[in-house]
């Protein structure tokens, strides 16, 4: 059989075009399939069946592979066999209609409420720097937008009178509320810090950089890095973390998950109902630490 592995992945990397990574994962995980058919008593290809594969399968996941090594795996047998079946090698092809395992969904991580005070209690706000970031922070927080919508922030989007900002693609903007505290933190930005940072008066962007420019996404990244160090907040904080953060608190405290949707804008409310995961996680989490029958 690995002779027909040989001219597989001579097949895929001279017709196919496939890269050397490629070529790589595609004989690892078919070496250690046939490696598991020949230890089934199987000596030719036309010999293994879809219940073969689907046995493989069913033993990847028992011995804790993660799903996504799973997938591949079965991508790569499906391939080698499609293969077979254009050199006419075999008559049937096992792994057609083969059930493909499903991708777990990762739950989104989420702070703390605790976490997320001390990460907004970082940023000093005496200097332009600090100040920026403090209102950067309590944006994200208070309203959940994407970091991209949040560094696309025009000084037209946000309302401090009527604590509201407009954000999202055009054709697909949004308005969400924002709350007092926010609305301070934007304000003492804008008082006089970002007046420090400015370089053009012509500039429109909320939130600037050193260089008198709009900030960018990898900028934002380091901000929210450093914060987190300063706050000693072990989670694998993302730019994301506060989006998360926001929806899922809003629903522990009772928001309902159609209002939620509108303020992610999330075009499909099954992408929002992730978050009540969450909650059942964390609620779970709780009864065990607290329960005394748990």
């Amino acid at each position: 059989m690995n002779t027909h592995l040989d001219a597989f992945i001579t097949y895929m990397s001279d017709e196919k075009g496939r890269t050397a990574s490629t070529l790589e994962s595609y004989r690892r995980d078919l070496v250690q399939f046939l490696e598991f058919v020949d230890g089934r008593g199987l000596t030719a290809v036309d010999e293994i069946r879809k219940s073969h594969i689907a046995a493989y399968l069913n033993e990847m996941k028992r011995s804790g592979k993660a799903s996504s090594t799973v997938i591949r795996a079965s991508v790569s047998i499906r391939s080698f066999f499609h293969y077979l079946i254009r050199r006419s090698l075999i008559i049937q092809d096992p792994s057609m209609d083969l059930e493909t395992p499903k991708p777990e969904k990762k739950l989104p991580i989420v702070l703390s409420v605790t976490e997320v005070e001390r990460l907004l209690g970082e940023a000093d706000p005496s200097n332009a720097q600090g100040a920026r970031d403090k209102a950067m922070l309590e944006v994200l927080y208070a309203t959940g937008i994407r970091v991209s919508e949040l560094i696309a922030l025009n000084l037209g989007d946000i309302d401090l009178e009527l604590k509201f900002l407009r954000c999202g693609a055009a054709g697909k903007e949004r308005i969400v509320p924002i709350g007092r505290m926010t609305a301070e933190a934007v304000t003492a930005y804008l008082g006089s810090m970002r007046d420090q940072l400015v370089k053009r008066t012509e500039e429109q962007a909320l939130f600037l950089n050193q260089l008198g420019t709009r900030l960018t996404r990898q900028g934002f990244w380091k901000i929210i890095k450093k914060y987190a160090a300063a706050a000693q907040i072990e989670t694998d904080i993302t730019p994301h973390t506060l989006r998360h953060s926001f929806a899922a608190h809003l629903l522990e405290n009772g928001a309902d998950l159609r209002s939620v949707q509108e303020m992610l804008g999330h075009s499909d409310i099954s992408t929002t109902q992730i978050y009540t995961h969450v909650m059942k996680r964390n609620m779970k989490e709780v009864y065990e630490l607290h329960h005394p029958r748990a």
